[in-house]
């Protein structure tokens, strides 16, 4: 925290200082989105805080990322409505950065604008037959159970098979797991969308593999993911003991990190030696030194998937880096399956004007500064474009993780400040000039109080089923409601 303290100091100096306001923008509003706004109007009492999204509705991740069954999770929302109501700051939903307006035009109307619209892409796994119909990116299959407007149609095959394969073993895909697994009548409790509640119903899907390409102790997923998914009602949890045996670099790692010991602690005790399926039960079946070669199409259905080819891996790595890597053995073994969800990392897009790195899917930044030419080792910072979140570091950590990741890109902001960079010799007109690109091109913007009439609807639709809420979950009744 010290050096938000840095942040405060430098922000008395500025509004004692400058006369103008200082007028920011902020792309995207999700938690790095609104934790950048909250940042900024708390240390300046002289600056004004825009926010915009391509959705109707704000929070991002928050709303269309986090599992229905982990309310306790949605409860930041409270503190982002506190900084959405802040008479300092305006939120413009419905506005896509790119169409709705350029980078060019919001960096002429504003003094800053800070890029945190997280990843809306993903990662190819550039395997044969990928493009097989029942085959998904775990993002796409969350955003369509958490009503995502994008993924209202996705209308995934829930009936022909009784086995689905995800790939990776991270957070992403316990969620994933858990809502195929978990007991109709639990999640009927929750804001899960309607339509996806309607398909789990009539789900056969009873069989879910976790592949992972390394070990136990290397898995991706917390403790608390996995404690919960393991405590499921009525599963069969399977995993072989042969693969829980660790080597002198698995227990380096453990050693270094608690979270993996405490991993391959519960899912040690999760083994159960001997143990054979029970008729009608749902099982959970961990698959580790396993990494994917090729889809398989179904003998029944021409361009469906059928399965999945799976190359044997085995670890090898420096004992004193401790880093551990999967390499093909040359052995192979299939597993049947009718739904196939890849779990193996969000991917940030680029807009027009902005420097991209496609292999790591980020902006090139320094501390949240955009890099402008990075080149022969010559840092050039790019005065006045900020990024935040995923954007900035890539696809990782939890939503708290953003809070210190914008309080790093307001400090640099700050220092950017002090040194005069972001003053300018005239006002910009910040949310004024924005309204008026917007006009012309007949925008239909949901201001916050559109947002707030989305959330009505959806809470009384959602007492009429004893549920949190009930989701509009297309763009039309999005826009409808909002814009009554």
């Amino acid at each position: 925290m010290k050096s938000f303290g840095k942040i405060r100091r430098i922000a008395r100096c500025f509004s004692t200082t400058s006369s103008c306001p200082l007028r920011i923008c902020v792309v995207g509003s999700g938690p790095a989105g609104f934790y950048t706004a909250e940042k900024l109007l708390k240390a300046y009492q002289s600056v004004e805080v825009d926010i915009i999204d391509r959705l109707p509705t704000p929070f991002g991740l928050v709303r269309s990322g986090v599992a229905p069954d982990h309310p306790e999770t949605k409860v930041v929302i409270n503190q982002f409505l506190r900084v959405a109501q802040n008479e300092r700051c305006s939120f413009f939903g419905n506005v896509s950065l790119g169409s709705s307006v350029t980078l060019l035009e919001l960096r002429n109307m504003y003094n800053a604008v800070v890029l945190a619209y997280g990843a809306e892409s993903d990662r190819s796994l550039g395997i044969p037959k990928e493009e097989l119909a029942g085959i998904y990116a775990a993002r796409e299959f969350v955003w369509w159970y958490n009503g995502h407007p994008d993924c209202r149609s996705l209308a995934p095959d829930l009936k022909s098979s009784d086995t689905a394969v995800i790939l990776g073993q991270g957070n992403v895909a316990l969620d994933v797991a858990r809502i195929l697994l978990r007991q109709i009548e639990e999640l009927a409790r929750t804001d899960i969308a309607s339509h996806a509640l309607a398909a789990l119903e009539e789900s056969s899907i009873r069989k879910v593999y976790l592949v992972g390409r390394r070990g136990p102790v290397q898995a991706a997923c917390t403790a608390k993911e996995l404690r919960e998914i393991l405590g499921i009602k009525d599963l069969g949890v399977y995993i072989k003991a042969a693969d829980l045996v660790t080597t002198p670099a698995d227990e380096i790692e453990m050693k270094n990190s608690r979270i993996r010991r405490r991993v391959h602690e519960l899912l040690s005790k999760a083994v159960t030696p001997g143990c054979a399926p029970v008729a009608g039960q749902r099982e959970l079946h961990f698959v580790f030194f396993r990494k994917p070669d090729m889809f398989l199409e179904s003998d029944d259905k021409s361009g469906h998937a059928g399965g999945i080819r799976l190359e044997k891996t085995a670890l090898k790595g420096d004992d004193e880096s401790v880093r551990q890597v999967a390499v093909g053995t040359g052995e192979y073994e299939d597993i049947s399956c009718g739904l196939a969800l890849k779990s193996i990392g969000y991917k940030s897009v680029a807009v027009d004007g902005l420097p991209f790195d496609t292999y790591k899917g980020i902006v090139p930044n320094d501390r949240g500064r955009v890099l402008a030419d990075a080149s022969c080792g010559h840092v050039q910072h790019d005065i006045g474009l900020y990024v935040c979140g995923w954007l900035k570091r890539g696809p990782t950590g939890i939503i708290g993780t953003n809070l210190h990741c914008a309080e790093e890109t307001i400090s640099c902001i700050s220092d950017d400040i002090n040194r005069g960079a972001l003053a300018s010799g005239s006002t910009k007109p910040g949310r004024e000039g924005l309204r008026q690109v917007l006009d012309s091109r007949n925008t239909r913007v949901v201001p916050f109080d559109g947002w707030g009439k989305i959330d009505c609807e959806e809470r009384r639709r959602g007492s009429l089923k004893n549920k949190p809420r009930e989701k509009l979950a297309t763009w039309e009744e999005l826009l409808e409601v909002a814009c009554r």
